[in-house]
């Protein structure tokens, strides 16, 4: 096996590994010999804000900021054909959704039709997941009438705006590896749980019933109080378009094209299947069914969004609107962000995914549909997966989806006047039967049990206390074991004897050194030492890549404790950088300690230390 090393001439040279180590080896002795400048300076801010900042007038940026750029120019005309498919059927599938999500957010049926189109066309522009679709989400919609509630559409509006400019700051600083710390066990019962109350906040609607409470505790309380009022109508025909629904899902591979494309619509064909039955019902002068009433026709106006309001008779400012919004300014923007990184991830396929480039895009979506009275939207996992099966090619099919959505708001918002509620209730209670994780449960059960915890901590909390508390306290949980993991490294001991004779213990950490873990190091050390009685303590730094000055000091004393113990610490293998850190705190203590070399060398410098 050879390694290849590359010369300024791009001429390339293979040498055999044992001649690699034997370079390494020399180069550790040659500067173990020396000595070392170990000064450090401060790093220089203004050249890098000057790198990154003149990043910002370059072709590159711009083609990063607008991936646009790239896919536009190599578009081919074969591709038309299948982004119209996909964009068609995105559109039939988003119509009813937003009609049902504007109603679950205690808003009027249009602003669901208003959160659809703008983000669509953005994304165009924005984004770089070809399959992604930005608008409307069950989750966003419960989030909403939880924080906004009945304060009205306004405040809806101007969150919005706020959530885009959370989100868009966050990319353009490039904070989009903020979401690594989300980890999937907390996803995935954050996401459950989310599936869980929205599913649980629509039962009163299938079944008819009055009430408005959408948390998962209140629903079923609302549901068991009020059961008795039960309209068997509404319930029939609720259950009846679950069933289809479910039916069409699980035979769409089995049809012909033809019947594909009829399964990928069918959240448009049920509810106009159910509008047709209540119209047909109202010609003979029957209203079997509660209806989603009178939907604002024509398209929305373009204008900023609303910095006061009138709210009792009492005019609101900007500073009291935000304050009546409270933690919903973070908490909306952290799960769009959650919501849409993951889509992302999943129909990556493998490839690299710009998570920063994402936020932009999620960003600006949500401040341009704040000018069209949009609610706050982020991508949907379920009609990106109907983008991803239609076969959609490139962004462009969100021009299309876009497009079907105005031409609903211009033509169709009398017939939406006849959509059952429980239609749309049936719509979201389907959907919710696929989002609930019972697979990533079992594979996070079969590959590392204790994963399980922040599972069942932020599925139990979200479900209790709230979608943003229960996220929160998931993530918070997760940390601590991260926290728990990196204050107990792992060490591996070995027992030496040199061929004179003498016993030396060898420790080995497995991660670099810092406050967290040090006194953890310390104690260990100790306590193997006091119980293996060895003259001679070898603590080997090969693992060790970092240090910083808590334990810099914490292992300056453990050493001197060693010492006034009688043993000799020797400290091998140890790099440059860490060895400078010691060194700039204790250069009299550290730099005679540090040995470098293999097996035979160092048997001769146990036993020079051991010497009298």
């Amino acid at each position: 096996m050879f390694g290849c090393a590359l010369e300024p001439k791009m001429a390339v040279h293979c040498v055999t590994l044992s001649e690699l180590e034997e370079r390494k080896q020399k180069q550790l002795n040659e500067n173990g010999d020396e000595e070392e400048d170990c000064s450090e300076k401060f790093p220089s801010v203004g050249p890098m804000l000057t790198s990154k900042l003149g990043g910002f007038c370059n072709r590159k940026f711009l083609l990063k900021r607008l991936p646009i750029l790239q896919w536009l120019p190599a578009y081919e005309a074969r591709f038309l054909v299948e982004d119209i498919v996909a964009g068609l059927s995105v559109g039939l599938t988003v119509i009813p959704q937003g009609i049902a999500f504007a109603v679950m957010a205690n808003l009027e049926p249009q602003y669901g039709l208003y959160s659809a189109f703008m983000g669509c066309f953005v994304y165009c522009m924005f984004g770089s997941c070809k399959d992604l679709t930005i608008g409307p989400t069950a989750i966003m919609a419960l989030m909403v009438q939880v924080y906004v509630g009945s304060l009205g559409a306004n405040f809806a509006i101007l969150l919005t705006f706020l959530t885009g400019c959370i989100i868009l700051m966050l990319g353009l600083l490039n904070l989009g590896f903020l979401v690594q710390f989300i980890s999937m066990p907390v996803t995935a019962g954050f996401t459950s749980a989310a599936a869980i109350t929205i599913a649980s906040g629509q039962v009163k609607s299938l079944l008819g019933l009055p009430g408005r409470s959408n948390e998962f505790v209140d629903s079923w309380i609302n549901v068991y109080e009020h059961i008795g009022q039960t309209k068997l109508w509404d319930a029939v025909l609720g259950f009846t378009t679950i069933g289809v629904l479910l039916l069409l899902r699980s035979m769409r591979s089995k049809w012909s094209l033809m019947g594909k494309y009829l399964a990928l619509s069918r959240n448009a064909a049920v509810v106009i299947g159910g509008a047709a039955l209540a119209y047909y019902c109202s010609t003979l002068g029957c209203k079997p069914f509660s209806l989603t009433g009178t939907v604002t026709p024509g398209l929305p106006p373009i204008k900023l969004p609303p910095f006061t309001t009138v709210l009792s008779n009492q005019t609101l400012a900007f500073n009291e609107m935000a304050s009546m919004l409270g933690s919903s300014i973070i908490a909306l923007p952290l799960i769009a962000i959650l919501e849409t990184i993951a889509i992302v991830k999943a129909f990556s396929k493998g490839k690299s995914i710009d998570a920063s480039q994402e936020l932009v895009a999620l960003g600006m979506c949500n401040i341009f549909g704040s000018l069209v009275s949009s609610m706050p939207i982020t991508g949907s996992f379920t009609r990106t997966a109907v983008n991803n099966n239609s076969g959609v090619r490139t962004p462009l099919g969100g021009i299309v989806t876009g497009v079907l959505v105005l031409l609903s708001l211009g033509l169709l918002t009398d017939t939406f006047y006849f959509i059952p509620k429980t239609v749309l209730a049936g719509v979201m209670i389907a959907a919710m039967f696929f989002m609930i994780e019972f697979h990533a449960a079992l594979e996070i059960w079969r590959t590392k049990k204790v994963d399980i915890i922040p599972f069942m901590v932020t599925l139990v909390s979200c479900l209790l206390l709230g979608l943003e508390y229960g996220m929160l306290i998931g993530i918070a949980l997760n940390i601590c074991f991260v926290l728990y993991m990196t204050s107990r490294p792992s060490i591996d001991q070995a027992l030496l004897r040199t061929s004179s004779g003498i016993e030396a213990m060898v420790v080995k950490p497995d991660q670099s050194l810092i406050y967290s873990s040090i006194e953890y190091l310390k104690h260990e050390i100790i306590k193997r030492t006091d119980k293996t009685q060895v003259t001679t303590v070898i603590i080997d730094g090969s693992n060790v890549s970092y240090v910083d000055s808590t334990a810099a000091k914490i292992f300056s004393s453990t050493i001197e404790e060693l010492a006034l113990r009688g043993r000799t610490v020797l400290l091998w293998n140890w790099n440059r950088s860490v060895r400078c850190t010691l060194i700039r705190l204790n250069k009299v203590q550290f730099h005679p300690l540090f040995k470098n070399g293999g097996l035979e060398q160092l048997d001769k410098e146990i036993c020079n230390e051991s010497l009298p």
